[in-house]
């Protein structure tokens, strides 16, 4: 697997059309993560509402090839936050997949474990609920803690809770990592590698004029970039010139320094 450091990554947007050339006249299916590539990573969850100039851009798009959500989010909430609710959106980390014309077309995987879910968030809300700045994200699929605005004095105590949930089930429960947020989910073998692959399937986008095209800027976003590595085009969005993004490791093949930089990406492909 060929991986590259986000600094030296080309831009998607070069002049040279560098995209243009892998598409080679072939149509994409544009996959994109939510937060940090259609809305800037916010302090509070609840405000990465997605702005009407990317509305558009994604409405266009739509009018000329396929495009799908896959984001950590709870699937309802990305939809209310987007504003688009014909939109194919994979949700939890692809655990929980809806399309406009099938509806839920979530495995069953899910079902067995949704009384877990829901345990692993009374407790969570008992031992930590109550630490100024926390912030838990019941999901369908899994939960998440939000950590970025509790005192510094007060993250053990949280990381510990974190911890003892994973201990007591560690063979029914898995970490997903995140940017200041613990995720709990199933211990399954299930990412947004595998639910793009398993959306490519089930939408019919395999054909060899298809070509996925994928975006993201977090830890959970490379499972996808290394599924398309040699099928797709994968794109990194974050700031190459931030040492701490741009040192990063990534099987992406190009770059995108802001959500404004996505914004006129995604017109450019829906001309």
């Amino acid at each position: 697997m060929n991986v590259s450091k986000v600094g030296d990554l080309p831009s998607a947007l070069d002049e040279g059309g560098a995209v243009e050339r892998r598409l080679e006249g072939r149509k994409p299916a544009v996959f994109l993560d939510y937060d940090g590539v259609l809305t800037p990573i916010v302090d509070h969850p609840e405000d990465a509402v997605m702005s009407e100039k990317m509305r558009i851009a994604l409405r266009e798009l739509m009018t000329r090839c396929s495009v799908c959500i896959i984001t950590g989010r709870d699937r309802a909430v990305a939809q209310q936050l987007m504003g688009v609710d014909d939109l194919v959106v994979a949700g939890s980390h692809g655990f929980d997949i809806w399309t406009p014309q099938q509806g839920s077309i979530t495995s069953d995987r899910v079902a067995e474990f949704l009384d877990l879910i829901t345990e692993l968030i009374g407790r969570l809300r008992h031992d930590v609920g109550s630490i100024p700045g926390v912030q838990i994200e019941p999901k369908r699929a899994s939960v998440a803690v939000h950590y970025r605005h509790v005192a510094s004095e007060d993250r053990d105590r949280v990381e510990n809770s974190v911890q003892a949930l994973l201990d007591e089930h560690s063979d029914r429960v898995a970490l997903t990592p995140g940017k200041m947020v613990y995720e709990l989910k199933p211990n399954v073998d299930w990412d947004k590698g595998k639910a793009v692959l398993h959306l490519i399937d089930v939408l019919g986008l395999g054909a060899d004029d298809v070509i996925p095209v994928y975006l993201g800027d977090d830890i959970t976003d490379e499972d996808a970039f290394r599924a398309l590595r040699d099928c797709g085009i994968g794109i990194f969005v974050g700031r190459a010139d931030d040492p701490e993004v741009g040192n990063r490791d990534t099987a992406a093949h190009f770059v995108l320094g802001s959500v404004e930089e996505v914004q006129r990406f995604l017109a450019r492909l829906g001309r």
